[in-house]
This record gives C-alpha cells, structure tokens and sequence, in this order.
C-alpha cells in the first residue's frame, strides 16, 4: 500500500539516538491504579520496538485537563510504574524542569516518561515556545497517538514540522485500517451509525451518504429519520426539530444511490429500566403513545445481516439500541457478531471506532475478530465527517517535504 507517511520502518539507524514518541496515556483511574490498561498496551509496540534499536525513547503525552498548569493529580507519575508493568522493563519518570539534564544522563535503550504535556498552557495553542523546548529534547518525532490526531497541539502536531516526523505502529495500523474503510474501500460499503442523537452525528452522516452504499441509522437517532418518514414513534427519544434535516440526508443520499436503512419492527416498553413489563417487539407503525423505542426488533436486525453480507467493507460507530440495559442490546450484540463472523471468513473488512462502539463489541466478545477497532473517539468521529486531522495531515506534509 502506497503511504502519505513514514513509518518506523523508514528512520534508519537510531541507535543512540533521541526519539520523542507521541502517546495517548490517558488511562481511567480508580483509588489511585490504572483501571484499563488498554491505551498503554497500544502504546507499547513502538515503544519496545525503538528501546530494542537502541534509541533513547522519551514517551510524550497528556493526562487529563489540568488547564495549562501543574497539578500533582494529573501527573504521569502515577502512569509510570502500570506502563513499566506493560512493557517489562524501566521506565523513568521526567519532570519538565529537569527534562533537559535527564534526558542527556540517559544511555541508549533507555525509556523516559516526560510529564503531562497539558502542564504547559502553550501545548493547547501550539504555541512557538512550548513547540521549540520540546523539539529541543528529540532529534526523531514519532506520533503513535491517532486518538489525539484531531488537535493541533505542540506535542501532536507542532514538532512534526520541528523534526523528522513519523508513524509509531499503533498510528500506522489506525491509518491502513482507516484507508481500507473509506479511502479505497471495497464496495459495497456499509456504514452503521448509531447513538442518542442525531445533532452529534449529523456531519457524519452527511459526509458518509456520498461515501458509502448501505447507511443503517440506529439508536435513538433512528427515530428521528423514522419521525421524517411519518411514523409516531410515541414517547421515544427524537429530536423533532431536525426532521427537516433528516429529509434533506434521505434526498442526498438518493442523488448517491446509497440506501438508507432504517428498522421496521422495533422493541418498545413504557419505561426504560432492564427487562420491564410492558416490552414488548412491534412492528414501527404500531408504537403506542405512551411507549419508546429503545432497539431495534428481530426481522430488521435479520435484514442487516443479510445487508452485510452482500458487502466488502463495513464502518461502525454507535449502538443500534441502548445496549447498556437489557435486553435492548440484542440488536447491537446480534449485527456484532454477524459482522464478525463475516470479518473471520474473510468476505468482510470490518473497522469499528468510538468509546460505545468498543464496549459493545467488548460486550459481544467479537473485538478480537474484527479487522481492526479504534479506541479512538473524536479523532474517528472527525474522520468519519471527512475532516483532516491536524496531527495526521502534519505527517503527511513531513513525507511529501523530505
């Protein structure tokens, strides 16, 4: 595959040499530990790869908002050690005051975590000042945090034009897989998008009628579109006010001849709560006044599926239903594992992204066989809207430029 980037593979010899290697350890705490080690273990490959080439590797990233100042409760120090763990071997922990004498102290294949970048008000703006001292501790740029892609921030976009910038691994997978989804995908495309709202969503699905073959709407923005179609979706969560909107999508998305999906029998209750009384599968003209829609029923999800298999590329972000509470994660559980198995036999490629989106294949137990499953949240949401991502698009420009 031809790439708009350099990637770890094309640095030569850097044994010796001052590698700075943008990462995303933003991890969840709870009572003072790392509660999902996720974002550190995708981290490391690049990590390890450039300690075992002999390079001094010193780990950038953020942690939190501590809005441009030092606070001891954001500080990387409480990551060092669970990232230590990770990897199996020592990782230092560097304070910015000390950063520039540290780092010269350290030998090759050593690994230092420099404090949260966020401790620096200039980081968020990109500021000149704040760009020219942490270029000054590198002499390689390595940005392998594709989550924290869609800022323009010093440490994510700034030193990729300061030294010669490439993708870590994790940064390089995210992109391949992004690129087979949408870029140059295989047709027929099919993109899931689900949530709440339709307002969160709405350049997503603006962007994607003119991208893909199969746009299926869930959650409660289905219920939106299902409002624009006439339907009375009784006390259901729907944001009335953008059925113009939602009219104005099915128009372009009939100008692409890309055919929107939306259910045909639904699963309703009068209240939300796990397995209520009044449940109840209906078919969506049968909504009673008092009632909400809170999944999609079974002859639709069956429907999806069949969709699914007539295509080559599938794209997901959001629920088909409100899969925390059962049973109204059938649907989402039920396509999950369509989409898997589809994805395992090979007639499928299969790029999910977004925080729900990964809880519920989580939830499904199919993560491990999808193609590939973004941690990432805005950066993908952004992605899916055809928006340039500033840190991508930085190393893209180092490529063309050198």
């Amino acid at each position: 595959m031809a790439r708009s980037f350099k990637t770890l593979d094309d640095m030569g010899d850097v044994a010796g040499k001052r590698v700075l290697v943008r990462t995303d350890l933003n991890v969840p705490m709870a009572d003072g530990k790392v509660s999902d080690d996720t974002r550190l273990r995708a981290a490391a490959p690049t990590i390890a790869e450039l300690s075992d080439k002999g390079a001094v590797v010193l780990v950038l990233a953020h942690f939190g908002r501590p809005k441009g100042k030092p606070d001891p409760t954001m500080s990387l120090a409480q990551v060092t050690q669970p990232l230590t763990q990770v990897l199996g071997r020592e990782v230092r922990f560097v304070d910015w005051d000390s950063a520039p004498d540290a780092v010269a102290n350290l030998s090759p294949g050593d690994i230092a975590l420099i404090e949260n970048t966020r401790f620096h008000a200039g980081e968020e703006q990109n500021a000149t000042d704040v760009i020219d001292m942490i270029a000054s501790l590198g002499e390689f740029y390595v940005n392998d945090a594709f989550s924290a892609a869609h800022r323009a921030h010093a440490s994510t976009e700034g030193v990729a034009h300061r030294l010669p910038a490439f993708a870590g691994r994790q940064m390089e997978a995210e992109l391949d897989a992004l690129e087979k989804a949408l870029g140059n995908p295989g047709h027929p495309v099919a993109a899931v998008v689900g949530g709440a709202k339709v307002s969160t969503k709405l350049d997503v699905l603006k962007h994607l009628v003119g991208r893909v073959d199969h746009l299926v709407i869930g959650g409660g923005m289905a219920n939106t579109f299902l409002a624009a179609r006439g339907v009375d979706v009784g006390k259901s969560l729907c944001e009335h006010e953008l059925v113009p909107t939602a009219e104005a999508i099915f128009e372009a998305a009939e100008r692409a001849d890309c055919t929107i999906h939306l259910p045909y029998d639904v699963v309703v209750a009068k209240e939300f709560a796990a397995d209520p009384p009044s449940l109840r599968t209906c078919n969506v003209h049968e909504v009673a006044p008092d009632e909400m829609i809170l999944d999609i029923g079974p002859s639709a999800t069956e429907a999806l599926g069949d969709v699914l298999k007539t295509c080559r590329t599938l794209v997901w972000n959001g629920p088909l239903g409100a899969f925390e509470t059962r049973p109204f994660d059938t649907a989402t559980m039920a396509l999950a594992r369509t989409a898997a198995a589809l994805t395992r036999e090979g007639s499928l490629v299969s790029v999910a992204g977004g925080g729900d989106t990964v809880a519920a294949l989580n939830q499904a137990g199919v993560s491990d066989d999808m193609t590939f499953v973004s941690t990432a949240g805005g950066a993908f949401l952004e992605w899916m809207q055809g928006k340039e991502l500033p840190g991508v698009a930085a190393l893209s420009r180092e490529h063309l430029a050198r």
